[in-house]
């Protein structure tokens, strides 16, 4: 990261670490009321609910945040803004706040992924000393673990995208959008993000916290979740 620094050193000092994406940050927050007038934040929070009372994936992830001591508040945690560009969500470590982007997320299975996507992040932040500013091996880590264990790249998903299951399609998916989500944060070179999320790749990849596998469908996840559980109660009984 020293050697990036030095090499970027005129981008670095303009590198706002993506914040650009998401406008909402630095405003006042509205009036209730002025909120309410807005179909999508209230849309959005109806997903969001939606997804954190039934869907596996995330249910687990708000376990695992609780056992490790980063209980996950929905009014606190999680915040429906207005974002540019396409991007869908984010995680502010500053904050410890998801950003779930209201004007971009239109299907509750699209707010699954993200919510899953995010709270990926979020458990990596809690378990471990994520540098997310100035080391990009950290951040292209948990990218790959978001990646991998959120659903992104179900095969379901890639054929939506029009990208068609070859041998380890897989593998090349969970890396492809590891690159692409540091370069929409971080201004850096597609070749210093392709070489961070290469140097880091097995390791992350095989790193399935806590999930314990690839869970490729939600029957995985559930099967995931379920395993969490009582691999919870075995370590009590102990």
């Amino acid at each position: 990261a020293a050697e990036g620094k030095a090499a970027e050193g005129t981008e670095e000092e303009e590198d706002d670490f993506g914040y650009r994406l998401f406008p909402d940050r630095n405003k006042k927050p509205q009036s209730f009321l002025v909120r309410s007038l807005f179909t999508f934040h209230n849309r959005c929070q109806l997903m969001l609910r939606m997804t954190l009372d039934t869907n596996p994936y995330a249910q687990l992830l708000l376990e695992a945040m609780k056992q490790s001591g980063c209980t996950v508040f929905n009014d606190r945690h999680f915040s429906c803004e207005n974002c540019d560009g396409c991007v869908s969500g984010g995680f502010d470590s500053a904050t410890s706040q998801i950003v779930l982007c209201q004007n971009n997320i239109r299907h509750q299975s699209h707010m699954n992924r993200v919510v899953t996507h995010e709270l990926i992040h979020a458990f990596d932040h809690c378990r471990a000393h994520v540098d997310w500013f100035n080391n990009v091996k950290h951040l292209a880590c948990s990218e790959i673990r978001a990646a991998n264990l959120s659903g992104d790249c179900t095969l379901m998903n890639e054929i939506a995208r029009f990208k068609f299951g070859l041998k380890g399609h897989h593998q090349a998916c969970v890396r492809d959008r590891a690159i692409r989500s540091i370069l929409a944060v971080r201004k850096v070179s597609k070749e210093m993000a392709e070489k961070a999320v290469d140097e880091v790749f097995d390791a992350c990849f095989n790193d399935l916290e806590p999930f314990g596998r690839i869970p490729h469908s939600k029957t995985d996840a559930k099967r995931a979740y379920r395993d969490f559980q009582n691999r919870d109660r075995y370590n009590a009984n102990l």
